[in-house]
């Protein structure tokens, strides 16, 4: 279960209450919205589907996916699918290679995602073991799934880009520098993850 709204604004007011770029930027744009999404392989499945296409895109390759495995499907029900019929729904072989990967773990009992190491970075590190899943699209699943309250995706472009505005930075910070700056934040960090996404696109910032 991803953060609740509750919880992010706790969080944020902890970190606003001793960072004034974080006040302002409440005071401006808001408390975020809660972003939450399932646990579970499906979850990273539709993150592999909707890597570097557009959400339209991503969207129709999962409906093909359901309609050809069913809504409950399993990860066996992927794996005993051929190249050519999941090609059909709209996976490339890169995808469908990542894909296998995932459900492969998973079948196999090799990776649980109902029991993840509940150190942050041990988590990050049985993730990464799937082909396509990079610490990115981990960092994001512990956050937006798990919520996990200290996850903090420093290389996501918008997160660099969104905490630059929020601290009034002259030039977006790289992500050895975002992941430096968000140091005092900890264990709220996730919070102000969200945060930055609220701030980024928000013209009043």
């Amino acid at each position: 279960m991803g953060l609740s709204a509750e919880r992010i604004k706790h969080d944020l007011d902890i970190v606003a209450a001793r960072e004034p770029g974080i006040a302002r930027a409440l005071e401006i744009a808001g408390y975020p919205e809660e972003r939450i999404r399932p646990t579970g392989y499906k979850t990273l499945l539709r993150t592999i589907v909707g890597q570097q296409v557009s959400v339209a895109s991503a969207a129709s390759v999962w409906n093909k996916l359901e309609a050809e495995l069913g809504e409950d499907f399993t990860p066996s029900c992927l794996l005993e699918r051929d190249f050519d019929t999941l090609r059909a729904c709209g996976l490339s072989r890169q995808k469908q290679g990542y894909a296998r990967s995932l459900c492969e773990l998973v079948a196999a009992g090799e990776l649980d995602l109902e029991n993840l190491p509940k150190d942050d970075e041990e988590a990050i590190a049985q993730l990464v073991r799937i082909k396509g899943i990079g610490r990115w699209s981990a960092e994001i699943y512990l956050l937006f799934a798990e919520g996990r309250p200290d996850i903090w995706p420093a290389g996501d472009l918008a997160v660099m880009a969104g905490i630059g505005k929020i601290l009034g930075l002259e030039e977006r910070p790289d992500e050895k520098a975002t992941r430096a700056l968000a140091q005092p934040w900890r264990p709220h960090r996730g919070a102000v993850a969200i945060l930055t996404w609220h701030c980024y696109n928000n013209p009043a910032m």
